[in-house]
C-alpha cells in the first residue's frame, strides 16, 4: 500500500482524480505511458482519466494502467447546461468530472458523452440536467473546476444559486455520489471559492475532494504545454491577448505536496482514496460482439455456412477433388471452433448484394484471398489453391485476432453498400470508426517554430532534416541525418525547437474519419461503445485496433477508383460491340497482355504506372502473371532492396543460390530470393517443423522486432523445441541443416520478414492489374475513355492520360453538346471529351442539357440550346454555366462563333425566360402567340470577329484544364524539351515516386515555359516579389520570384511571356513542387541552322567563292561552318546570317560542295 504519513501522524494516501491525458486534445499533453510510470513513480497506486468530453484514451489508459499495477479510473470532464438542444451563447455550460464507479457507469458515460457529441454539441459536447437524471446511476460526480456550476455562482457571489447547484447534482446523482471539488493552483480566485466550498460542504452534508487540474506531466512541463496551447490556438507564444493557464501548477503532483496543500481540510484528501476504492470496473477484452445474421431455415448458421461453401465449391471447381473439400473442412472448421460463422454469412451477403445489383467488387484484397472459404462464397475471386496462398496468414487458429475481410467497391457506388448494411442491421448498430492525426515529426518541428515565431524558412529548413522514412521519429532523425545534428548542437534557437518538438512529437491533435472502416454489432453501439460527431458523420472514439481487441466487426468498405473504371469500360465495351467480357471465368495467361508489362507500357494500368514501376518493368520483363504479383510485392520500401538480386536471377538462373535444398521448393518462383511473407512461414514450417500457425506468429514476432521472443524462437528453429517425450517443434538440425546454415536462414528471415509482402493482397491486386491491361489492349478508347471519367477534376493525370491517348493513335475530341454526355464516351475511333469535366456545368445542367437534347434531334441552334434546355430546368442553365459550354468549345458546332455567342447569350436566355413566362400567363410573347412560338422565333445575332487565338485557347485551358484549338507553346517543342531539364509531368509523376532520385529537393533546375498567370506581394521591406504559374505542354509549376531577382527580370514577368527559369527546386511536405528562381531569360524560337562542311581537299579560293556566296544570301538564319582540316567551327552572328529559304543559295553552294556536306536542321 502506497500512502505518506501527515504532520499528526495519520497515515493517508492521495488519487489523482481530475488528470488530462494527451486526449484531451492539444489541451493535455500527459502521455498515458509517461504519466503511469510518473503515478508509480510518485507512489500512487491509481489514476483517474478525465479529458474534456471524450473517451478517447480510456482503452489505451486502462490497458496500460492494468500492464503497470495501476489502478484505472475511468472518467470524463463532460460539459452540463439546462437544454443541449438549445444553440446559442446565451447558454451557459459548465465542467463536471464524472467517475464510473462500476460497470453500469461506465455504459452510463457511454450515453452521456456519445449524446453529448451527436445531439449536444454546439462549441462543446454538452449534456443537460435531464439527461444526467436519467443516466446518474454507478456515477460519482465532482463539481470540477473555477468552470464547474457551483464555482462560477460562488465567483458571481450568488451564493443563493451555488447551494441550489450543488443541492442538484446531489439529487441527481444521490447521497455520497457527488463531490464538491477543492484546487489550489496558487490562483487567488480558488482560494476564494474554496472557503466557501468547505461552508457548503458542512451546510449541506456534502463531501469534500481535492483535485489538481493535470494537464502536464511536471512542473518544468508547462513552458511545453503552453505551446502546445499556441499550436491549438494558431497564436504566437508572445502575443498578449491568446489563451494560456495562469500558473505552472497544473502538472501531476505527488501525494506529498497535495496533502501539503490541502493540510487544512485532510478529509478531501482522504475522500480520494475512498472515490478510488468505490470505483471498480472491468473491461472485457476478445468478448466477441458479432452482430447476428438472421436465416430463414430451421437449421444452425453453421450448416448453412458449410451448405453455401459446398455449393460454392462446384460453381467454382465443377470437379471437387479430396484436396479441395479436405482444405475446405479444415478452414471450415477452424472459423467454426473461433465462432466466426456469422462473420463470414455478413460479408458474403453484402458482397452478394453489391454482385447482383451490379455494383463493382474487386477480387480480393488483403489476408482473405488466401482462404478456399472466401473464394468458394464469391467473398474473393482469387483461387487460393492455384496461386499457393495461405489460411493461416487470414486466420490463425493459435493466435487470438478478429478475422480482416476488406473488400473493394467501385468508388461511386460504395456508399450503396453501406446504405444496404445499415438498413439491414439498423442505424444504431452501425457506425463508422476514429482516427487519430498526430503531431508527427515534420510537422510538429513546424508547428513549434510557428508557435515560437521564427521565420518560416527556417522552420522549414529545420523540418526537412527529418528523412521522410515510415518509422522516423525526432530522435532517429537526430541519429540518422549529420546535419540535423549539427544544427541541434550548433544552433540554440534549433536547439530550443527540438527539444519541445521531442516532448510534443506523437501528440494527437485531431479527430478524423477512417476512410473505410464500418463497425456493424450485434446490440445498440453505444451499451457498449462511446459515439461522437466529426462534422456529418458518427464515429466510435475508439480505434480500430482497440475494437477489434474488445471483439466487435470492423470491416474495410473500400472504394477503388479503378473498378469503376473496369465497370464503365464493360459497359461501353458491352454497348459498342454487344461483347460481354467475362473476367470471372478467365486465365491471367494472354501474351499480349502480358507484353505491355513486359515492355512496360503500363500508363493507367493499376498499381504500375509510376515512372519507378516502369523503371522496374524494363529490367524485369516479366513473362508471366506470378512475376506480377512478385513486382507488385517488391516495388515498396522495404523489399526494394531485392529488386538488383530478383532481377539478375530472373535473367540468368546461374545466379540463384540456396542455403539449403530444403529452400528451393519455397523460393524458385521468387528466383531464390524472399519476397512473401508466406515463405517465410512456409521455411518455418518446412525446415523446422512448425505449424503454418505458429510460423505466422514468429514472422509477426518478427516484423515487430520482438528480440526476447525471437532469441527463443531461434533455439527452437535450429534445435527444435520437446515437453518431455514429446516433440513439439523438430528444428532444422534434426532436420538434417548444419547448425551455421540454420542461424543464417534464420537471420536471413529475420532482415526480410519486417518487408516481406503478403501474397495473397499481392495476387488479387495484380488481378486488378491484370483486367486494366487487358482492357487498354483489346479495348484502348473504352479504357481510355474510363479511366479519363475517373480523374476529371484532376489535371495532371487527364493531361498523363490524354498524351498516353496520342501514343496510342487515339484522338481525344473537344467537347461537343450534341454528342458529349456526362462522362468521357467512345465515338467512332476517337473519345469524346464528358460535359462533367467542364468546370462550371454541374449536375442539373447536364441532366437538363441531356433531356432537352434528346436521343435523336439534338440542339439545331444556340438559340434552339438555349431555348429547349429552358423549357425542361428554368433554373439550370444559367449564364455561368453558359460562358463556361461557350469556351470550352462545346457549343461550337451549332453555327456561331465563340465570340457571337459570348455576346448575345444574356440577351437571348432573358428574352426566352420572359417569353416563357408570358406564354405560361396567355400572354402575348415578345415574338409572338402560342406555346411553341418561343422554340421557333429566330433571334437576329449580329457578327462579330472570333476571339484572338490566345482567348480561345486560354478559355479552352480554363473550362478544361487542357487545350482543343493547339497550344499556345506548341512552335517551341523542341525549344521546351532543349530549356527543360525535365518536364512538369515528369517533376509531378516524379515527386510522388519514393524510388525516384533523379528529383531532390534544393537541386539547381531548368525549366521552360508560358507565365500562365503572375500574382505579386509586397514584402514586409515594402519590396515587389512575385508566384508565377509557369505552364509547359502538360501542366504547370509554381515559381517563386524574390524581391532582387523580380527587380533584376521585371520586364519579362508577365502573363503569356514565354521563359527559361533557373533556380533551386523546393520539395513541401506533401509534394508540392515549387521552383526558387535565380534567373529568367526569353524562351526564344530556335531558328533553322544551315550547317557547312568545307573537306580538306578544297583550295583557299574555292573556300573564299563559299564565303562570298553565303554573304551574298543574307537573312537571319544562322550559319555553323565545319573545316574538316582544323576540326574548327565557326558560328554566323546576326550580320552575317543567311536566308536558308533562297533555293538559289543551294544551287550555288552545290558547285563547290557534295550534297551531304550541306545540312539544315
Amino acid at each position: 500500500m502506497y500512502g505518506i504519513i501527515n504532520n499528526r501522524g495519520d497515515f493517508m494516501s492521495f488519487t489523482h482524480l481530475h488528470l488530462h491525458t494527451e486526449y484531451s486534445l492539444l489541451d493535455g499533453s500527459n502521455k498515458i505511458s509517461e504519466l503511469l510510470d510518473r503515478v508509480k513513480e510518485l507512489g500512487m497506486d491509481a489514476c483517474a482519466i478525465t479529458d474534456h468530453g471524450n473517451m478517447y484514451g480510456v482503452i489505451k489508459f486502462y490497458k496500460e494502467a492494468k500492464a503497470k499495477g495501476i489502478k484505472p479510473i475511468i472518467g470524463c470532464e463532460v460539459y452540463v447546461c439546462d437544454d443541449k438542444l438549445v444553440k446559442d451563447k446565451e447558454t451557459p455550460y459548465y465542467h463536471l468530472i464524472l467517475l464510473c464507479e462500476n460497470e453500469k457507469g461506465y455504459k452510463n458515460l457511454i450515453k452521456i458523452v456519445s449524446d453529448a457529441s451527436i445531439n449536444g454539441y454546439y462549441y462543446k459536447p454538452r449534456t443537460d440536467f435531464k439527461y444526467l437524471y436519467e443516466h446518474s446511476e454507478g456515477l460519482i460526480a465532482l463539481s470540477a473546476c473555477l468552470g464547474g456550476e457551483v464555482q462560477k455562482m460562488i465567483l458571481d457571489q450568488n451564493m443563493d444559486g451555488a447551494k441550489k447547484a450543488a443541492l442538484r447534482y446531489k439529487d441527481i446523482f444521490g447521497e455520497n455520489n457527488f463531490f464538491l471539488e477543492l484546487q489550489d493552483h496558487g490562483i487567488k480566485e480558488q482560494a476564494y471559492v474554496n472557503n466557501y466550498l468547505i461552508e457548503l460542504s458542512k451546510e449541506l452534508n456534502i463531501g469534500l475532494v481535492a483535485t489538481n487540474d493535470c494537464h502536464y506531466l511536471k512542473k518544468e512541463d508547462a513552458k511545453v504545454h503552453d505551446v502546445l496551447l499556441c499550436i491549438q490556438t494558431l497564436s504566437k507564444i508572445d502575443d498578449e491577448n491568446r489563451m494560456r493557464f495562469p500558473s505552472e501548477e497544473f502538472y501531476v503532483k505527488s501525494p506529498e505536496e497535495m496533502e501539503k496543500l490541502f493540510s487544512y481540510v485532510p478529509e478531501a484528501i482522504k475522500n480520494t482514496e475512498i472515490i478510488k476504492d468505490r470505483c471498480n470496473i472491468e473491461i472485457e477484452f476478445h468478448q466477441k460482439h458479432l452482430p447476428n445474421f438472421e436465416i430463414d431455415e430451421d437449421i444452425t448458421h453453421a450448416e448453412y455456412l458449410h451448405r453455401l461453401c459446398e455449393e460454392g465449391l462446384v460453381k467454382r471447381y465443377g470437379e471437387v477433388s479430396s484436396d479441395i473439400k479436405d482444405r475446405m473442412e479444415k478452414e471450415f472448421n477452424i472459423i467454426n471452433s473461433m465462432g466466426y460463422v456469422d462473420y463470414f454469412l455478413v460479408v458474403r451477403d453484402f458482397i452478394t448484394y453489391a454482385k447482383e445489383n451490379g455494383i463493382p467488387v474487386g477480387p480480393g484484397r488483403g489476408s482473405a484471398a488466401g482462404s478456399v472459404i472466401s473464394y468458394a462464397l464469391g467473398i474473393v475471386d482469387v483461387d487460393p489453391l492455384k496461386y499457393d496462398l495461405l489460411f493461416e496468414r487470414f486466420l490463425n487458429p493459435e493466435r487470438v485476432s478478429m478475422p480482416d475481410i476488406d473488400v473493394d467497391f467501385g468508388y461511386e457506388r460504395r456508399s450503396e453498400v453501406i446504405d444496404y448494411v445499415i438498413n439491414k442491421y439498423g442505424e444504431d448498430k452501425v457506425s463508422q470508426i476514429i482516427t487519430f492525426g498526430t503531431l508527427a515529426a515534420r510537422a510538429v518541428i513546424r508547428d513549434v517554430a510557428r508557435a515560437l515565431d521564427v521565420p518560416l524558412n527556417k522552420a522549414d529548413t529545420l523540418a526537412k532534416m527529418v528523412p521522410r522514412d515510415l518509422d522516423i521519429t525526432i530522435d532517429k532523425a537526430l541519429e540518422r541525418n549529420p546535419e540535423f545534428k549539427k544544427a541541434y548542437d550548433e544552433d540554440e534557437e534549433a536547439k530550443k525547437i527540438i527539444d519541445i518538438s521531442r516532448q510534443l512529437e506523437g501528440l494527437p491533435r485531431n479527430i478524423g474519419t477512417h476512410a473505410a472502416g464500418i463497425l456493424i454489432t450485434e446490440e445498440t453501439i453505444t451499451n457498449h461503445l462511446p459515439l461522437v460527431k466529426n462534422k456529418e458523420s458518427i464515429s466510435t472514439q475508439f480505434t480500430m485496433t482497440e475494437l477489434e481487441e474488445l471483439g466487435f466487426l470492423k470491416m474495410d468498405f473500400l472504394g477503388l477508383r479503378n473498378l469503376t473504371v473496369i465497370q464503365d469500360a464493360l459497359d461501353m465495351i458491352e454497348e459498342n460491340y454487344a461483347t460481354k467480357v467475362d473476367f470471372e471465368h478467365m486465365e491471367c495467361d494472354d501474351k499480349n497482355v502480358m507484353n505491355l508489362f513486359t515492355n512496360a507500357e503500363t500508363i493507367g494500368v493499376f498499381q504500375f504506372e509510376s515512372v519507378g514501376m516502369r523503371r522496374f518493368l524494363k529490367e524485369l520483363k516479366a513473362q508471366k502473371f506470378e512475376d506480377l504479383i512478385a513486382a507488385n510485392s517488391l516495388f515498396r520500401p522495404g523489399p526494394m532492396q531485392s529488386i538488383p538480386k530478383f532481377v539478375e536471377s530472373r535473367h540468368d538462373p546461374s545466379k540463384i543460390t540456396y542455403l539449403d535444398p530444403h529452400l528451393e521448393p519455397i523460393l524458385k518462383e521468387t528466383y531464390g530470393c524472399i519476397v512473401y511473407q508466406e515463405q517465410v512461414m512456409r521455411i518455418f514450417r518446412n525446415l523446422a517443423g512448425y505449424s503454418l500457425g505458429g510460423a505466422d506468429i514468429v514472422r509477426r514476432a518478427m516484423s515487430k522486432k520482438k528480440m526476447k521472443v525471437l532469441e527463443q524462437e531461434r533455439k527452437n528453429f535450429i534445435y527444435g523445441k520437446d515437453d518431455g517425450d514429446e516433440v513439439i517443434i523438430k528444428g532444422a538440425v534434426r532436420n538434417g541443416i548444419k547448425e551455421d546454415v540454420a542461424n543464417q536462414i534464420f537471420d536471413y528471415m529475420l532482415d526480410f520478414a519486417n518487408y516481406a509482402f503478403n501474397k495473397s493482397h499481392s495476387a488479387a491486386y495484380s488481378v486488378v492489374a491484370y483486367r486494366t491491361a487487358y482492357l487498354k489492349y483489346y479495348y484502348p478508347k473504352e479504357y481510355m475513355a474510363s479511366l479519363l471519367s475517373s480523374v476529371m477534376g484532376n489535371t495532371t493525370d487527364v493531361i498523363k492520360y490524354l498524351e498516353e491517348c496520342k501514343r496510342l493513335g487515339i484522338e481525344v475530341l473537344r467537347p461537343d453538346i450534341n454528342k458529349s454526355f456526362r462522362k468521357f464516351t467512345t465515338e467512332d475511333d476517337s473519345v469524346r471529351f464528358g460535359l462533367s469535366a467542364i468546370k462550371n456545368v454541374g449536375t442539373n445542367v447536364i441532366d437538363s442539357i441531356l433531356k432537352a437534347r434528346g436521343k435523336i434531334d439534338g440542339f439545331t441552334s444556340f438559340e434552339d440550346f438555349l431555348t429547349k434546355t429552358n423549357a425542361v430546368d428554368k433554373t439550370a442553365m444559367n449564364k455561368k454555366s453558359v460562358e463556361s459550354l461557350i469556351m470550352a468549345g462545346a457549343l461550337d458546332s451549332l453555327g456561331l462563333n465563340r465570340s457571337q455567342m459570348l455576346g448575345s447569350y444574356d440577351y437571348i436566355l432573358k428574352s426566352i425566360q420572359k417569353d416563357a413566362k408570358n406564354n405560361a400567363q396567355g400572354q402575348m410573347g415578345l415574338f409572338g402567340l402560342g406555346e411553341d412560338t418561343s422554340s421557333n422565333v429566330g433571334y437576329k445575332i449580329p457578327y462579330a470577329t472570333e476571339l484572338s487565338k490566345f482567348m480561345l485557347l486560354d478559355g479552352e485551358k480554363e473550362m478544361t484544364g487542357i487545350y482543343f484549338s493547339g497550344h499556345p507553346l506548341e512552335e517551341f517543342t523542341e525549344e521546351l524539351r532543349a530549356s527543360s531539364d525535365f518536364s512538369s509531368i515528369e517533376m509531378k509523376e516524379k515527386v510522388l515516386d519514393e524510388t525516384d532520385t533523379d528529383l531532390r529537393d534544393n537541386m539547381l533546375i531548368s525549366y521552360a515555359g508560358m507565365i500562365s498567370s503572375v500574382t505579386k506581394k509586397v514584402t514586409k521591406n515594402n519590396q515587389m516579389m512575385a508566384f508565377i504559374e509557369l505552364e509547359d505542354l502538360y501542366d504547370s509549376i509554381r515559381v517563386v520570384i524574390f524581391p532582387r531577382i523580380y527587380e533584376n527580370y521585371r520586364n519579362l514577368i508577365k502573363e503569356g511571356e514565354n521563359v527559361v527559369v533557373k533556380g533551386r527546386l523546393q520539395i513541401s511536405a506533401n509534394d508540392e513542387i515549387n521552383i526558387i528562381a535565380d534567373r529568367v531569360k526569353k524562351l526564344e524560337k530556335r531558328k533553322e541552322t544551315l550547317y557547312l562542311r568545307i573537306k580538306k581537299e578544297l583550295g583557299e579560293d574555292e573556300k573564299k567563292n563559299i564565303l562570298d556566296i553565303l554573304k551574298k544570301y543574307k537573312g537571319d538564319n544562322p550559319v555553323v561552318v565545319y573545316f574538316e582540316e582544323t576540326k574548327s567551327s565557326i558560328e554566323s552572328n546576326d550580320s552575317t546570317a543567311i536566308d536558308i529559304d533562297n533555293e538559289k543559295l543551294y544551287e550555288d553552294l552545290k558547285m563547290y560542295l557534295d550534297e551531304d556536306d550541306i545540312v539544315i536542321k
